[in-house]
């Protein structure tokens, strides 16, 4: 046997895997076979010898087509219909398994296609962590390399997923909206240099936290805070608005200083707490998510 026949035998053995996880990823059988023979030429035009664990890295460059796939797709705004006929196992656990298996076999169908339906819904990034390490046991170290994150950001992703697969992805994204509007109120009454509006969404015993070196401090009460809001000004005029570990928070890059995350902590209608992020390497580690305008 040639080194390209052994090489073609160990792609197969692995390509009902690869098909599975390419057809969770995209929701369709073709694209998922034109995922799978792009890992195939990408394979043969590699150095194999050096690759130690080939099934590892067939996986993860599946990963990659599938993310570049899905990247694409949602820039279109492209939402294929999951297909019904073959297709792998469903996730274990999503529902109780019946003790008869011509039934059980029913409900496998279904359940899968209902999960094809919901991971449609998912970001990119989201969707890959949850297939790669739910659904096939991929570690948080290795999907990191795929989704250029840390493995503790694609931790994150992948649990932010499995909520809204098991249905508490609404509740956040209400949650998510009650605490952008008491932020959006609080960067227009910082752009406005509103001081009494700039009290009335903060709490009595707000806190601000900084990381910044030079300044270091923690801030207490409203006033206080208001008082010194006006520094928020030329940030709340272009920041952006994303969402970050359950919170809302903001997004500046003003020329010539560094960027700047600022964090809202928001219970009962009001910010209880800020925090100022401007170290770049906590940033990069954070996992933030634009919010639609």
């Amino acid at each position: 046997m040639t080194d390209d026949q052994w090489l073609a035998r160990r792609f197969d053995e692995d390509r009902p895997r690869l098909e599975a996880v390419a057809f969770r990823m995209l929701g369709s059988s073709g694209e998922a076979e034109d995922a799978v023979q792009e890992a195939w030429f990408r394979l043969a035009a590699s150095d194999a010898d050096r690759i130690e664990n080939l099934s590892g890295w067939l996986t993860t460059v599946v990963g990659r087509v599938c993310l570049d796939q899905l990247r694409r797709r949602k820039s279109r705004a492209e939402q294929p219909i999951p297909e019904a006929g073959p297709e792998p196992a469903p996730l274990p656990g999503l529902a109780p398994a019946p003790d008869d298996p011509e039934s059980a076999a029913v409900m496998a169908d279904s359940v899968g296609l209902a999960l094809l339906v919901v991971l449609e819904t998912l970001e990119p990034a989201e969707r890959l962590a949850f297939v790669l390490h739910d659904m096939f046991g991929v570690p948080f170290t290795d999907i990191a390399q795929i989704v250029d994150r840390t493995p503790t950001a694609a931790r994150k992703l992948a649990s932010r997923a499995r909520s809204r697969v098991r249905g508490l992805g609404e509740p956040e994204r209400r949650d998510a909206a009650r605490q952008r509007q008491v932020v959006e109120a609080f960067m227009s009454a910082a752009k406005e240099g509103d001081f009494d509006a700039l009290v009335s969404v903060l709490d009595p015993d707000v806190t601000l936290r900084t990381d910044a070196a030079e300044v270091g401090t923690i801030l207490r009460g409203a006033a206080t805070i208001a008082g010194g809001a006006m520094t928020f000004a030329a940030m709340a005029s272009q920041a952006q608005l994303v969402f970050v570990d359950g919170k809302v928070g903001a997004v500046s890059s003003i020329p010539g200083l560094p960027t700047r995350v600022l964090v809202f902590t928001v219970e009962d209608g009001r910010i209880t707490a800020m925090e100022g992020v401007t170290d770049a390497a906590r940033i990069r580690g954070m996992d933030l998510t634009l919010l639609d305008d």
